[in-house]
């Protein structure tokens, strides 16, 4: 294991959560000179899921931060003018495309694995790239069909060869179309500068660790292995060199590092009033999240229903800098229906009520209805002050 040097700066768990919160951009202002592009590379990664409540998740990452920016203005940011590429990265993410020679450590890895789950029929793999180079960009229903029958994990070979090909770089994801991925070559989806493999593991790793670092401001190597779900002995093999200073975090048993730019600079600001998406950044790591806010998260859409305790895609509510309460909403027409409702005391209320007013504008719902709150005795309260923000 690398020895490494004493941390250098000893951090308040207050001081931590604040630059943890400016890093992922929800405290001070926000950029919206950047827009979308800029928090896609102020995060490094955004999460992609095929659930939609409100809306997708990689549509509520940049709505989070910078409020209530177009649904189109949001696709179009990710997918015009090779800014993008989808790659695995947390899990499925949407990466800065300038970070595609630091993902080539993977892309090795995948073309050397000795066991693939599905089955390659011999010459299926050459025909989608002979396809794709004569007629693309192609979704897997336009190359010859993604499914044999209609469990979903039952692929035909088509849709086999050509996410083994994503995987090893020889094919990209330009855009989601119906939510069905659209691929093309790399050779003509990525800037010609960017398209190689020269980088070997060790640079690959070195920047993804500094990337996590940063887009994380402090973190235990846990925190930082899992942004880019790395191994831990990767992160420790590079992390003396990734320029990532070492911190001790008061109530954290783990050391820690930072980013050495965030920590010359105290964070300050306003605080971001916000539904999260329970695959946003800030939160993907569950112990992080109980670490730094108190707040334990877990998405539920995969539980059985009678098994959940906040609903199936529970949103935290960010107000102040802190995790507030939770909603799990829905829609019907043009009323956004919270189905159940989570508040952290009295206090809370003013923040929700906000938080689900402007996220009902943003996808055009005119009404607000709240059909649960855990805690009956603020339900009142919520209700009069929806009415207040909604008159």
């Amino acid at each position: 294991m690398t020895t490494l040097p004493p941390p250098a700066t000893d951090l308040s768990a207050d001081e931590a959560r604040r630059l943890a919160l400016r890093a992922q951009g929800f405290l001070g202002a926000p950029d919206r000179r950047g827009g979308v592009r800029g928090v896609l590379r102020q995060l490094g990664a955004v999460q992609l899921d095929t659930i939609s409540v409100l809306a997708r998740s990689h549509e509520l990452i940049p709505y989070a931060r910078l409020g209530a920016v177009g649904r189109r203005t949001v696709e179009t940011a990710y997918w015009t003018d090779t800014h993008a590429f989808e790659y695995w990265s947390h899990a499925a993410c949407i990466l800065p495309i300038e970070e595609w020679p630091h993902f080539a450590f993977r892309r090795r890895a995948y073309r050397n694995r000795p066991h693939w789950n599905h089955h390659l029929p011999d010459g299926v793999y050459d025909q989608v790239v002979k396809q794709l180079r004569a007629e693309g960009p192609l979704t897997a229903t336009d190359l010859g069909g993604a499914k044999r029958t209609s469990e979903w994990w039952d692929w035909s070979g088509t849709k086999v060869a050509v996410e083994r090909a994503l995987m090893y770089g020889e094919v990209v994801c330009v855009e989601r179309r119906g939510w069905k991925r659209v691929y093309d070559l790399a050779e003509r989806a990525v800037p010609a500068a960017l398209l190689h493999d020269d980088l070997d593991d060790t640079e690959c790793l070195r920047r993804l660790v500094r990337l996590a670092g940063q887009s994380l401001g402090v973190g235990t190597r846990a925190d930082i292995a899992d942004y880019h779900r790395l191994k831990a002995e990767q992160v420790d093999a590079v992390i003396a060199d990734s320029g990532l200073v070492p911190v001790t975090v008061e109530g954290w048993a783990k050391p820690a590092w930072a980013d050495p730019v965030a920590l010359g600079t105290p964070p300050r600001g306003r605080h971001r009033t916000t539904l999260l998406s329970p695959f946003d950044s800030l939160i993907w790591e569950r112990a992080r999240t109980e670490r730094i806010f108190g707040f334990t998260h877990r998405l539920e859409a995969y539980v059985p229903k009678q098994k959940r305790v906040h609903g199936y895609f529970a949103m935290p509510v960010l107000a102040g800098g802190r995790l507030v309460g939770r909603v799990d909403p829905a829609r019907e027409g043009r009323t956004l229906v919270a189905r159940q409702v989570t508040l952290d005391g009295p206090k809370a209320v003013p923040a929700v009520a906000q938080a689900l007013v402007e996220a009902a504008g943003w996808v055009d719902c005119t009404d607000v209805r709240v059909e649960r709150v855990d805690a009956p005795d603020l339900r009142e309260p919520l209700a009069g002050e929806l009415a207040r923000l909604l008159a």
